[in-house]
C-alpha cells in the first residue's frame, strides 16, 4: 500500500465500521422501542441478527456480481446498486411468511424442550455464524453463509441436549456439498466455455459464428434464468413444479432467440472481426443475470439471519418451540436492509476477490459461471443433491481458470526452441519462421490442418522441421492462470467454516446461559 494513501484508506475503514454500528444500533434501538417491555433479549437478538444480515451481505452477494465486475460488463457501483436493490426485494417480495427454525434440519427442535434454552441456542448460532463470516470476509474468501448458519446451530444443540441432538445423516449430506458443489460448477462452467470457444473464437469469422451461436447461448440463459427464478426465487410465493417452471423458462428461451438473432443481424456489419465484439454482446446479459441472482439470493438465503431471529422472537412470545414460525415484517425488514448495507459497506472486498483475483475473467467466462451456477442449482434441486451457491460459483471460477490453463498454448516458448534449433542453417531459418508466421495467423481449425500437413511432410523429408519439433505444436504449455494460494484459502475456509462456526456456537451459548443464570 502506498504510505501517502494510508491515511484515507484508514478513513475510510473508520466511516464503515461507524455505518455498520449505526445499523445494529438503529436497529437494536427499534426493537428496544416495541418489545423492550415484552423482553431484553430479544433486544439482544435483533442486534446479532442485523450483524448476521450485514456479514451474508458482505460475503455472499459478491458471487452474484463478482463474475460480471471482473468481466467489466458493469462497473463496481453499478454491481453494488443492482445487488443492494433487487437482494433487498429479494428478501421482501419473496423471503417467505413463513420460514423454518433450524437450517438444513442439522438439529430436531424437538430435542430441546426449554423454550430458554433453544433462545440461547439460536442466539449463540446467529452470533458464531456472523462472527466467523465477518472473518471470512477480512482475510477475502468466499464462504458458504448456509454452512456458517448450519455450524452454529449445531454447535449450540451439542452444547445444549449433547451430541445425540445432531442428525449426523444430514452433516455427511454437507460434507458431501463441499465436493459436489465446486466441481458441478466447474465442469458445466469449462464445459461451456469450450463450447464457446470451439464454436465462437477458434473460428476465423468471428462476426458469423457469433451470429449462430450467441442467439443459442443467450436463449439458454434466460430459459435457465426464468426456471430457476419460478423454481428458487419465487418459491415462497408460487409453488410450481419443474416441468411449468421449464415450460415458462422455455418460452422466455424462444423470445430472448428471436431478439438476440435480429440484434445481431442489425449489428453485423459494423462489428469488427475481434473477440470484443463478441465480449459486448453478454454484456446486458450478464447484467440482467446480476439482478436476477441477486433476487433469488436474497429470497433465499435472508433465510439465515431471519430464521434463527423469527424463532427467537416465536419462542419469547408463545414460550414454546416450534419447526416452523411467521416472520414479522420487521424481522424481514431488519434482514432485508441488512443484506443490502453488509454489501454496500464490505461486498467490494469479496467482489474484487471473486471477480479479478482467482483467474481473469472476460463477458463470455462470466456467462459460462453464471450459467453453471444456474444450471447445478436446478439440477441438484431436482436430484436432491446437498450444494451451496458460494461452492457452485467459485467452482465454476475455478473451472474457467484451469481449463483456460489446459488450453493456453504458449507457443512462443516452442517456437523459440525450434527456431535456436534451425538457427544454424540460412535456408531452414527462414523456411521455419514463415511456417510460424503462417501458423500465429492461423485460426485453431486451420492449425489442426497445417499440423496434419506438417505430419506428411515430415514422413516425406520435405521439411526441416524434425517428427519431435512437429510433436511439440500440439502440446499445450500450462500456464498458472488460476492463482493457487487464493485457492487454497479458499478451499481451507470451505473445509473449516461448519467446525469454526459449531465450536464457537458451543462457547457462546456457555457464556450466554452462564450469564442468564448468573
Amino acid at each position: 500500500m502506498n504510505p501517502d494513501n494510508a491515511p484515507a484508506s484508514s478513513r475510510i475503514s473508520t466511516v464503515r465500521l461507524a455505518l455498520a454500528i449505526l445499523f445494529v444500533v438503529l436497529s437494536t434501538a427499534y426493537v428496544w422501542w416495541q418489545f423492550g417491555h415484552i423482553s431484553l433479549t430479544l433486544v439482544v437478538a435483533a442486534a446479532f441478527g442485523a450483524y448476521m444480515a450485514m456479514n451474508i451481505g458482505a460475503n455472499d452477494v459478491a458471487n452474484n456480481v463478482g463474475p460480471a465486475v471482473g468481466a467489466r460488463a458493469m462497473s463496481l457501483a453499478t454491481a453494488i446498486a443492482i445487488a443492494a436493490v433487487f437482494e433487498a426485494a429479494g428478501a421482501i417480495i419473496a423471503g417467505g411468511e413463513v420460514v423454518g427454525t433450524i437450517k438444513g434440519g442439522i438439529i430436531d427442535p424437538a430435542n430441546i424442550a426449554d423454550a430458554g434454552a433453544f433462545v440461547w441456542l439460536m442466539m449463540s448460532a446467529l452470533l458464531a455464524a456472523a462472527l466467523w463470516l465477518n472473518l471470512a470476509t477480512a482475510i477475502g474468501a468466499p464462504v458458504s453463509t448456509t454452512h456458517s448458519i448450519v455450524g452454529g446451530v449445531l454447535g449450540g444443540g451439542i452444547a445444549a441436549a449433547g451430541w445425540g441432538v445432531a442428525n449426523w445423516g444430514t452433516m455427511v449430506s454437507i460434507v458431501a456439498s463441499w465436493v459436489v458443489s465446486p466441481v458441478l460448477g466447474g465442469l458445466i462452467a469449462a464445459g461451456l466455455l469450450y463450447l464457446i470457444k470451439r464454436r465462437i473464437t477458434y473460428r476465423t469469422d468471428l462476426v458469423a459464428a457469433s451470429g449462430q451461436t450467441v442467439p443459442v447461448l443467450l436463449a439458454l440463459m434466460a430459459w435457465s434464468f426464468v426456471t430457476y427464478l419460478c423454481v428458487k426465487g419465487l418459491g415462497a410465493l408460487v409453488k410450481l413444479d419443474i416441468l411449468p417452471a421449464l415450460a415458462i423458462g422455455a418460452v422466455a428461451g424462444a423470445v430472448a432467440y428471436v431478439w438476440v438473432k435480429s440484434a445481431i443481424s442489425r449489428r453485423a456489419a459494423s462489428m469488427q472481426n475481434h473477440r470484443d465484439s463478441v465480449n459486448r454482446l453478454f454484456t446486458l446479459p450478464l447484467m440482467a443475470a446480476a439482478a436476477l441472482l441477486s433476487f433469488a439470493h436474497g429470497s433465499n438465503d435472508v433465510a439465515n439471519a431471519i430464521g434463527p431471529l423469527a424463532a427467537i422472537h416465536d419462542a419469547l412470545i408463545s414460550q414454546g418451540v416450534h419447526g416452523k414460525v411467521a416472520v414479522p415484517l420487521w424481522v424481514m425488514l431488519l434482514g432485508a436492509i441488512g443484506l443490502s448495507v453488509g454489501l454496500a459497506l464490505y461486498g467490494p472486498r469479496l467482489i474484487k476477490t471473486v471477480g479479478d483475483e482467482i483467474t481473469e475473467i472476460d463477458p463470455m467466462r462470466a456467462y459460462c459461471i453464471a450459467m453453471a451456477a444456474t444450471l447445478t442449482v436446478i439440477v441438484a434441486s431436482q436430484l436432491g443433491l446437498p450444494i451451496s451457491t458460494t461452492h457452485v460459483t467459485i467452482g465454476a471460477v475455478f473451472g474457467v481458470g484451469f481449463l483456460r490453463e489446459y488450453l493456453k498454448a504458449n507457443y512462443q516458448r516452442i517456437i523459440a526452441e525450434i527456431e535456436a534449433h534451425h538457427a544454424a542453417h540460412e535456408t531452414e531459418r527462414h523456411e521455419v519462421e514463415a511456417f510460424f508466421a503462417r501458423f500465429e495467423a492461423a485460426s485453431r481449425a486451420e492449425k489442426s490442418e497445417m499440423i496434419k500437413k506438417l505430419k506428411r511432410e515430415v514422413k516425406a523429408g520435405l521439411t526441416p522441421i524434425s517428427k519431435q519439433e512437429r510433436k511439440s505444436l500440439r502440446r499445450y504449455h500450462k500456464q498458472a492462470l488460476v492463482k493457487r494460494s487464493i485457492m487454497l484459502k479458499v478451499v481451507a475456509a470451505w473445509i473449516v467454516t461448519v467446525p469454526a462456526s459449531a465450536l464457537m456456537a458451543a462457547g457462546i451459548f456457555f457464556m450466554i446461559r452462564g450469564v442468564a443464570l448468573g
